[in-house]
């Protein structure tokens, strides 16, 4: 076998090896995350929802929600419905709309978001010791190309 047929092989061997990693450090992480949020009684999709929730800093519509947080609202209405349940939102009417809802945050749902987005810090920092020895700024410019 010639160097240029050899050379060829290793090629796409090696970019399937490097998706491969990929795919394996996205999953390590997602578990990272989902096994710190799930010690304050979180899951991603809640903590992302409380987010948005605190940062507007006011009751929300329901459809305004849902394109927040990237969803349609049929799924938005089933997390208001399991975050209301767990006493981390209550839906409140709107002045405006008597048609509409609005999600408003609870107390308790500041506290869970708030402990929630610190264990995102410590998944994050541990993280970026784990990449520690790499160049951030060219590996955030390699993974922007895949989209």
């Amino acid at each position: 076998m010639n160097k240029r047929r050899a050379a060829r092989r290793r090629g796409p061997a090696a970019a399937d090896d490097v998706m491969w990693s990929l795919m394996q450090a996205a999953h390590a992480v997602e578990s990272q995350l989902e096994e710190a949020l799930a010690q304050v009684d979180l899951s991603g999709a809640k903590l992302a929802a409380l987010t948005q929730l605190v940062e507007a800093d006011e009751p929300v519509p329901l459809g305004e929600l849902a394109a927040r947080c990237a969803c349609v609202r049929s799924n938005i209405t089933q997390l208001v419905d399991r975050l209301e349940a767990d006493k981390l939102v209550r839906r409140v009417d709107d002045a405006v709309d008597r048609r509409s809802l609005r999600a408003a945050i609870t107390p308790l749902g500041r506290e869970r978001q708030a402990a929630g987005a610190k264990k995102v810090d410590e998944v994050r920092r541990k993280l970026g010791k784990a990449l520690g020895a790499i160049d951030h700024a060219a590996l955030k410019r390699a993974l922007s190309d895949l989209d």
